[in-house]
């Protein structure tokens, strides 16, 4: 029996090696291309982190130096946020700052205000320092109406932010940042509108308080509340 020999034709090589140059180009330009996305994005974030760790620096170190003056205030190191009750700036019911309002910012804002603007890379990104009074939900006695009631502690919440601000220019702060500190300083009056909530009921003591929050260009560096619990 003849054996018959069957010859293997070679594979054909057509003219597909422009395709697969093409096609590494591409491949080579998409890697090339998240690869500087991916850059971007670290060091958007390395900047972020920056940031962030130049803030708990000078939150911590506004921390100490209350602590060191025996200034009762709570403060998140994490943040910036400061909480000052309204019990030790006011009377009740009142706008009108009383002689232990006083005493005390005589020795918080100077704290305050030196150790923020010491800190030239962390107040670069600062647009305003935003003082923010808050009442609690508490009716006035022979006032119905629930918009008026709002629209009185609007007004208190006000006029208390007002009293802390101007109180805080008089202080003994150093006078060189006292320009740049009128540009960036704001008042707001809340009214009850952000009552503080525990174990489900609002607590009134701690929802009548005045806010600093350090608003920030690119971030918010959140709320600085100040008031009623020790560091």
């Amino acid at each position: 029996m003849a054996l018959r020999m069957r010859r293997i034709k070679p594979p054909e090589t057509d003219n597909n090696i422009f395709w697969t140059t093409m096609a590494d180009l591409m491949l080579g330009l998409a890697i090339c291309f998240m690869t500087l996305f991916v850059l971007a994005m670290t060091g958007y974030t390395q900047e972020s982190v920056r940031q962030k760790v130049k803030q708990i620096e000078m939150s911590k170190e506004i921390a100490e130096k209350l602590q060191q003056e025996n200034i009762n205030a709570q403060i998140d190191e994490m943040t910036g946020d400061i909480k000052i009750s309204d019990l030790e700036l006011f009377e009740v019911g009142s706008a009108k700052l009383s002689q232990r309002g006083k005493v005390y910012l005589n020795k918080f804002a100077p704290i305050y205000i030196n150790t923020i603007f010491s800190k030239k890379d962390v107040l670069e990104g600062v647009e305003n320092i935003v003082i923010q009074g808050h009442t609690d939900s508490q009716m006035y006695a022979g006032v119905n109406n629930p918009n008026i009631q709002y629209i009185k502690n609007m007004e208190l919440s006000l006029e208390r932010a007002n009293s802390v601000a101007e109180y805080m220019l008089s202080t003994n702060y150093d006078k060189k940042y006292n320009e740049k500190l009128k540009k960036i300083l704001i008042v707001e009056g809340r009214s009850f509108s952000d009552p503080i909530i525990v174990n489900g009921k609002e607590d009134y003591n701690k929802s009548r308080r005045v806010e600093m929050h350090l608003k920030a260009k690119d971030f918010d560096i959140k709320n600085v509340l100040v008031g009623g619990k020790h560091i």
